[in-house]
Formats: structure tokens, sequence, C-alpha cells
């Protein structure tokens, strides 16, 4: 037994003030005004409602039987049941097994005081009716427990089982039937046809259907026959059929077959007040429900979504999501703290105090060394250590004048000044290299570090439902394709869509019917086989733009293996990588240093590591190599959504954007990667066209063109249908300037942006 606090708000007081003309109703449900509000007055005391309100309640409700032996059978029926729910409630105990004696108990006001002529249909003596009629209301307050909780605690909290909506439609029945004998037809199809509305344009799928079938029950019962459940199945079929065009029409329909169906039955062959109150009973309701503002009927969509959606799964999913992203996010943290602590100086090397040590070594056991400190002769190594720090070393002209006329031991003094300056050389290459490694180290911290953090924030995104989950449901079902389940997520280039069909779905027609019920051009990501019959299908936005690429290439003439290469690397869904690497020479010696250098921009690249990062990062890795190898590089990063092209060049020639009939130079003036630890790109960022070509070249090509102007000419000349094609002509143009004999290594790379079919 569940207590409500006695405490005033709104959402009490309507429910106290809604269990009085229920009560009302209940008591008109059977032909002789029979008490059937006992069994919802004895659910109200189980659900926690005060004894005393509910019991007064239950007096009143009395009072349309006209009769004070059935008004005092209801007072005696209050008085014992309000008595005994005060003293459990005083004692704080749970009602268990025995409300079935209270239950009997309070039945027996009724069996002997309560007014009943008996059913004449029934041979049996009045008062063994009036006992069978006792036992029907002990079975039905014990329903009648279940549907009250349902609704006040359960009902759009959760997912009600079978059991909890049946309680709910027994007592809907019963009250239906009090509506019904109470104020006849009219007042009752005022009633259910608002709530059929209501059901068609907030469901808008199937489950309207069964509602409606489920409030035309009473009327079945009353008129003993199902020709109203055809008609409320036909309403609900109208309604959802109009639904996905809106509130107002899908109510107007509703309307228009109601008046087919009175038409019919022969409404308008009745008096005129008849004919009006019954057209106002489906008008008024249909005027209302289409006029109710989208904001709250989005609200309540929404809750009956949630209510009738498995939650669990999605709640579990997000918190999983939640905590993954905290960690990650934590752990991001911890790699920007190594990077903190790499990037820190540490400190200087001690340097070395030449002066002291010159002192120490040559001059401790010199007999002259009072006096050539007296004459200020040391304040001579000052000049000497300066000249052979800025020389590396220093020799017999390097002395000065004083010190080589007056010093016996010059020759021993430039031996030990020499061993020190090779000392503080080594040290300083120490602490340089000691320097870039945890520089290197900070970098590749830093990347890690908002590698992680963009997929903590990524994770950290919760699953939310979706009003167009059903838009999608019935454009598939519509379309011949049935899906069990159905998942959206996301938002912009993220969005995503989930959902089971069977194996031998089209993907074509599926993408096609999801893209026109969401509005959202989609592809198909990914399908998952679930069984043997069926599969996951995953769709995800359709970028604007896809590409196409063209390489041509040629190595120099008598070598083997070209020393350029080049990549074509899909970074994610959205977005894809072209680079072009010219190891310097030729060769198998050459092709290594590309090889390796476009291996390391794919790792990090794939890695989604910030492009600033990657590129140090590269350079220091071939610098700190300790081989004289060095790549000319040209770099690109297109998105597909936006058409924005990321281009960095690093002692690269020149590259060309051809768009239409303008020709754009691309050029950098920085040294090849890996030749200095410090890595000083030219970057641009161009945005391209449906159509437009992207042009990299190796140095062998563009050299033989002669001059840049006479390449410029050559590229505006060019009409290019397709980027193979394009890079085959200008590497053939290449080769006929030098005479069909290669002199360096030579390739071209073409990207061409198109419009996504």
């Amino acid at each position: 037994m569940k207590r409500l606090r006695v405490k005033f708000s709104w959402k009490a007081a309507v429910k106290y003030f809604a269990a009085l003309p229920v009560m009302v109703l209940l008591n008109f449900a059977l032909p002789m005004k029979e008490p059937v509000a006992f069994p919802l007055f004895f659910a109200l005391l189980m659900c926690g409602f005060d004894p005393f309100a509910v019991s007064f309640e239950y007096v009143v409700a009395s009072v349309p039987a006209l009769s004070l032996e059935a008004s005092l059978s209801c007072m005696i029926q209050a008085a014992f049941l309000c008595l005994t729910f005060t003293v459990y409630a005083h004692l704080r105990k749970r009602m268990r097994w025995e409300k079935l004696a209270f239950l009997a108990a309070a039945q027996l006001p009724f069996i002997f005081l309560y007014p009943h002529a008996g059913y004449g249909s029934f041979p049996i003596p009045v008062v063994w009716q009036k006992v069978i009629l006792s036992l029907f209301f002990v079975v039905l307050s014990l329903l009648f427990e279940g549907g009250v909780h349902a609704l006040l605690f359960r009902a759009f909290r959760c997912r009600l089982v079978a059991s909890e909506l049946s309680e709910i439609v027994l007592l809907w029945f019963f009250t239906g039937l009090g509506l019904y004998g109470a104020a006849g037809v009219i007042p009752f199809y005022a009633v259910t046809v608002a709530l059929l509305i209501g059901a068609a344009v907030l469901m808008k799928n199937a489950a309207a259907v069964p509602f409606a079938l489920a409030l035309s029950a009473p009327l079945c019962a009353a008129q003993m026959s199902v020709v109203p459940a055809a008609e409320y199945a036909f309403w609900a079929c109208a309604g959802l059929l109009f639904a996905p065009y809106g509130n107002l029409v899908s109510s107007l329909s509703v309307f228009l077959c109601f008046l087919g169906v009175q038409y019919f039955e022969g409404l308008f062959y009745t008096d005129a007040l008849t004919i009006s109150l019954t057209v106002c009973a489906c008008f008024l309701p249909a005027a209302a429900i289409s006029l109710l503002p989208e904001k709250a009927m989005k609200r309540l969509r929404r809750t009956l979504l949630f209510y009738r959606e498995r939650t669990l799964p999605r709640i579990a999913i997000n918190r999983n999501r939640r905590a993954v992203g905290e960690q990650l996010y934590e752990v991001s943290s911890l790699f920007r703290e190594i990077e903190t602590a790499f990037a820190a100086e540490s400190g200087k090397a001690q340097g070395i105090h030449f002066k002291e040590k010159l002192i120490a070594c040559l001059c401790a056991s010199c007999p002259s060394r009072r006096k050539c400190r007296e004459a200020g002769m040391y304040e001579s190594f000052d000049k000497l250590i300066a000249v052979g720090k800025a020389k590396g070393r220093v020799n017999l002209i390097d002395l000065p004048q004083e010190l080589s006329s007056s010093c016996r031991n010059s020759a021993g003094l430039l031996f030990a000044l020499n061993k020190l300056l090779d000392d503080y050389r080594r040290m300083e290459q120490e602490l340089e290299a000691a320097r870039a490694g945890r520089k290197l180290l900070a970098e590749q911290a830093h990347g890690v570090s908002e590698i992680l953090k963009d997929i903590a924030l990524e994770q950290s995104e919760e699953f939310a439902f979706s009003d167009e989950e059903r838009v999608l449901s019935n454009a598939l079902s519509a379309a011949g394709m049935m899906s069990s389940e159905i998942f959206l997520y996301g938002e912009g280039t993220l969005f995503t869509a989930s959902m089971t069909l069977t194996s031998d779905a089209d993907p074509k027609k599926l993408c096609k019917v999801a893209s026109r019920a969401l509005g959202i051009p989609l592809a198909l990501s990914e399908k998952i086989p679930l069984t043997s019959g069926r599969a996951c299908y995953i769709l995800r936005r359709k970028p604007d733009f896809d590409a196409a690429f063209g390489i041509a290439a040629c190595p120099k003439a008598g070598e083997t293996a070209s020393g350029d290469t080049h990549s074509v690397l899909k970074i994610d869904e959205r977005r894809f990588m072209v680079a072009l690497s010219d190891g310097m020479g030729s060769g198998d010696a050459a092709r290594s240093v590309s090889d390796r250098t476009l291996s390391l921009l794919e790792s990090c690249y794939k890695a989604k590591m910030p492009g600033d990062t990657v590129l140090s990062t590269v350079n220091r890795l071939i610098a700190l190599s300790g081989e004289e190898t060095f790549s000319c590089l040209d770099v690109a990063s297109v998105d597909l959504d936006t058409g924005d092209a990321d281009i960095v060049k690093i002692g690269a020639p020149m590259g060309f954007l051809l768009s239409g009939e303008e020709l754009r130079v691309l050029e950098g003036d920085s040294l090849p990667i890996g030749m200095l630890e410090a890595v000083h790109p030219a970057t641009m960022r161009v945005n391209m066209k449906a159509e437009d070509f992207l042009i990299f070249m190796s140095d062998g090509v563009t050299t033989a063109f002669g001059s840049s102007a006479e390449l410029c000419s050559y590229m505006s000349g060019l009409k290019p249908l397709n980027p193979q094609s394009l890079a085959e002509e200008i590497l053939k143009n290449a080769l006929g300037r030098y005479k069909g004999t290669a002199e360096d290594d030579m390739t071209v790379l073409a990207v061409k942006l198109t419009r996504a079919a």
C-alpha cells in the first residue's frame, strides 16, 4: 500500500477532483445503479489516498441512486474502511493478504441494506444475486487496484506490462459504461473521439488502432454490437493515414469519416438539436487538438516515445560512453602534463670554467705565477678563450701579444685550451640532442593528448530519443522494408542511422528511402550480419563531394626504382589526404627516404594527429636519424563536406589548382624536410569546387619546362576531363622536352573534386 503525503499541490488536487466524477459515472455502469464505485474507492485507499477525503467522495457518489438505504449502505462501508486504513496508517503497517477479509466484510452492508429489485432473467433469490455481485465487487476491487496503481505510479514513467494495460482498460470499460448510462451516446462520442484523435496524432503508428478498439468497448457492450468497434478502428486508421500531413489534416480526416458513418446510421434524419450536438461532439475535440501548440505536441510525443521505447539499453550505452569519455579526458590531461614536463627546460648544462681550469692546470706549478697575476696577465686568457669559443680551436697566431712574449709554456696553454674546447663542444652536442629528444617527446605527447581529447568529447555525447525514428520506420514500411529496430543519433556530419533489416535488403533502395524520409543525403557505411537472415545496416551522412585520382610516373633513365613516392589516404569518411614525396637523388636510396616520409605521414594522419604536430614530428624524426636524407613534400588534406583543402609544401616545386578557366599557382620557399631540425612549411588553404583539379609535380617534371613562365603557360592551356588523362598528358609533354629520356625521377599526381552522386 503506497502512501501519498497529504500536502496541497495542484497535481494532488487534480487527482482528488477527478476521483469524484469517475465514482459517480461508475455507479451508472450497471442497470440498477449498483455501487460499482466501491472497487475504485478501495483501490484509491490501497494506493495511499487520504481515507477521510476518499470516503467522503464515495458517499457523495451514492447520492444519484436517490435512495436513503443506498446512501446508508455506502456510508457504513466508507466508515468501516476509513477506520481500518486510518489504523493501519497510524501503525505504519502495510496491508497484505488481510485485505481480502476487509473487502468481504465491507460487502455486508450492500448485501443486507442496499435496495435491489434483482434481475428477472436470473431465477435465483435477490439476496443470492447480491452475494454474487459482492463477489464481483471484490474481484473488481483487486483489478482496479492494479489499474489505479499503474496509472498513478508507473504510466509515462516506464513500460507497462500486459496485465497492467488490461487493468487500465477494464477501469475504462466500466467508466465508459457509466458515461454512456449517465449521459448517453453524444457525450460518450465527445470524450472518446477526442482521445482517439489525440492518440492518432501523437502515436502515429499502429498502436492507435487497439487503443481505439479499447475506447469502443463500453459502447459495444451497451449496444450489444461489434459495429462501434469497426467504426472506431476505421476512424483511427483515417487519422493515422493523414497523420504525416499534420495535426489539422489528421483531425479533419477523422471528423469527415465520423460524419460519413453517422450519415449511414441515419443521424441526419433525426431532429436538428441531435444533429448539432452529435456533430459538435466530434468537431470541437478535432478543432481543439488541431490547434494545440506544436511545442506541447512535441513534448507529449516525446513522453509517449520514451514510454513506448526500451530505454534501458540506451541509458546503459550513454552511461558507458560517459564513463569512457571521462576516462579518456583524464588520460588526455595526463599526456598534457607529460608534454609540459618534457617541454620545460631541465636547466642548462654546467658551463666549463676555462680560465680557472687553465690556471689550475698550467700555472699552479709555474714560478712566475705571482708575477703574471700582478701584471694582469690572466686577463689575456679571456681574449684567447673567446677566440677559441668562436673558432672551435686555437693556434699560435691566436695568442695575444702579451701571452706570446711572457708565457713560458704557450704550447701547453694552447694544448690545454683545445682539449677543454673539445670537451665543451661534445657537451653542447649532447645537450642539444637531449633538448631535441625532449621536444620531440613533448610534441608527441601533445598530439596524443589532442587525439584523446577529441575522442573523449565524441564519446561523451549522449544518445537521445528522436521523433524521426518513427518517420523513418513508416517510410521503410511503405517501401516494403520492415525494420524491427531503428536507432538515430548524432548531428550534422556525425549523423548516423542504424537499423535491422533482412540480409537481402537493397542498399541503394535503403539509402534512397532513408534520405528522402529524413531529408539528409545518406550512404551505406557498414553492414553487420546479425543472424542468417537479418543484418544491421549503418547509414551515415553522405559528403557533398567525391574525388577521383590520377597518377603518372617515370623513373630516371637507367634506374629501376623512382625516388618519388605518392600516397592517397582516406583519413575517414569525410576527409582524405594526398601526398607526393620526392627523395633527394634517385634510385633505391631516394625512394627509401620518400617511403619513410609518407609512411610516417600516413600513420600520423590516420591517428588524427593535429596537422602542425604531424609535420614537425616527421621532420624531427628524419633529422634525428643521423643520415643525410632529405625529402621535398607536397601534402593536401581535403574536406569532402566543404571542399576546403589544407595544403602544405616543404621544399617542393610549384603545384597548381585548375578551376575552370582560372589557374592558381601553389608554391612555397621552405627547405626540404629533414634538412633542418625545425620545419618551416609553406601552408595555405584553398576552397575547391566541383570539377576543380589539384596537381602536384616532382621537380623532374617542372625542370623539364625550363622556366615557371613556360610551365604556367602550358598548364593554362589544358582542358582536362579526368585526373588520370591529365597526369599522363603532363608527364608525356615533360618527357618530350627531355627528348624521351627522363633526366630525373618524374611524377604527376592529380586530384579532381566532383559533386557526390
